[in-house]
């Protein structure tokens, strides 16, 4: 069916097709951002019912050094605030991208459905 598609709709159907896999992407990302916000979330909150002279370990790399109570806090609420941020700015790519995937998949129909009307260079 392609092949019989004028070549300024396949090119919309091109574009949908990589705003498709463009969104897919996003998502995967804002999943991926939200799980990790989730987690350092709960991290803090546990941190709330430790001691603050409890021994504690942060992971780097494969290893465990030892910290302080408030430079995992510290490390944490940072944590924290730029996954939100992360997510916040996820949230609204992910949504321009719905937009213009919706207005072209439009255009496209559009195209499709009114085909036999010329849409020239004169036609404003």
């Amino acid at each position: 069916m392609q092949g019989s598609l004028p070549p300024e709709a396949q090119e919309k159907l091109e574009e949908l097709q990589n705003l498709q896999e463009t969104a897919q992407n996003v998502s995967e990302q804002k999943q991926s951002s939200e799980s990790a916000l989730n987690e350092a979330k709960t991290a803090l909150d546990t941190l709330e019912d430790v001691d603050d002279d409890s021994k504690m370990y942060r992971e780097v790399g494969e290893l465990l050094i030892e910290t302080d109570y408030e430079s995992a806090q510290e490390d944490l609420e940072e944590k924290v605030e730029s996954l939100e941020v992360r997510v916040e700015q996820l949230t609204k790519q992910e949504t321009r991208v719905q937009e213009k995937f919706e207005s072209l998949q439009e255009e496209l129909q559009q195209m499709l459905q009114g085909g036999a009307g010329p849409m020239g260079p004169g036609g404003a």
